[in-house]
């Protein structure tokens, strides 16, 4: 791509970790297409000092916010408003954890202490992002916010556990909100359903690489990557998508509307 997208706007990104992460590739994108950006991720994110490469590399500052503390939130977007001179264009959400997944604990046998933190932590904190910039008019007119999911939300992946059950509830905020925010000030709000992505968080579910080769023999167009993720965010931030809102949208190379592939059956 050669045009500039996204020149003049200005954007937030939760959630870039290393560069193997779709917000991390979203970020370098944005910039190359002509937005400034601040970037965002918990503090013991920022203490493993990775994402301050990108900063320094992107001219972006580099927030640390808790994004289920909604005092960290407020505090995030008075500063990236302050550092990049006016309201905030765009917004990605990519934040996902799920402690019973890491701790390989069964579906069957959650421990909901932990299921309580991970629908904070996945799900609920996307609604606090968004109430704390509607409250306080953060947002400009005709925005963008998006949010990454997975297909699990809509069909059973046993292995990939409550997140599943999270992602569902981010794309319930996404439309609920959307509605608020289109009738408020033409903010749409979506979700992007990628493909299984090698990245840090992805490869610590149990069965990835296999499930990762089974989508891209079932996908017509194969497993959209993280890069390619990356370019449909610029478009959906771009005003070329000003009328799509309340929408998951399916970044999966056809994956979501396969029954079955022959290729499966020849391998």
């Amino acid at each position: 791509m050669t045009a500039n997208l996204l020149e003049g706007k200005k954007g937030i990104i939760f959630g870039a970790l290393d560069d193997q992460s779709i917000a991390w590739k979203v970020a370098e994108r944005c910039v190359e297409h002509g937005a400034q950006i601040t970037l965002t991720n918990a503090p013991v994110a920022l203490r493993m000092g990775v994402i301050q490469t990108l900063g320094e590399k992107l001219n972006a500052p580099v927030i640390a916010a808790d994004a289920t503390s909604n005092e960290d939130l407020e505090n995030l977007f008075d500063e990236s408003m302050s550092a990049l001179g006016g309201k905030i264009d765009f917004v990605l959400h990519s934040i996902g954890m799920s402690v019973n997944v890491r701790k390989k604990k069964a579906y069957t046998d959650s421990n909901h202490d932990w299921m309580q933190k991970t629908l904070d932590i996945s799900a609920i904190s996307f609604h606090r992002m968004m109430q704390v910039a509607f409250q306080k008019e953060a947002l400009a007119d005709w925005g963008s916010i998006l949010a990454l999911t997975y297909i699990a939300a809509q069909r059973v992946f046993p292995d990939y556990g409550e997140m599943a059950d999270a992602k569902s509830l981010l794309e319930s905020f996404a439309r609920s909100f959307g509605y608020h925010f289109g009738t408020h000030k033409h903010v749409r709000v979506n979700t992007i359903s990628q493909s299984p992505t090698i990245t840090k968080a992805g490869s610590g579910i149990k069965g990835f690489s296999e499930f990762f080769e089974y989508a891209e023999k079932m996908s017509p167009l194969g497993n959209a990557s993280a890069d390619q993720c990356a370019d449909f965010c610029v478009a959906m931030f771009s005003d070329l998508t000003r009328m799509v809102t309340m929408q998951n949208l399916y970044h999966d190379g056809g994956f979501s509307s396969m029954g079955m592939n022959p290729a499966l059956l020849e391998s």
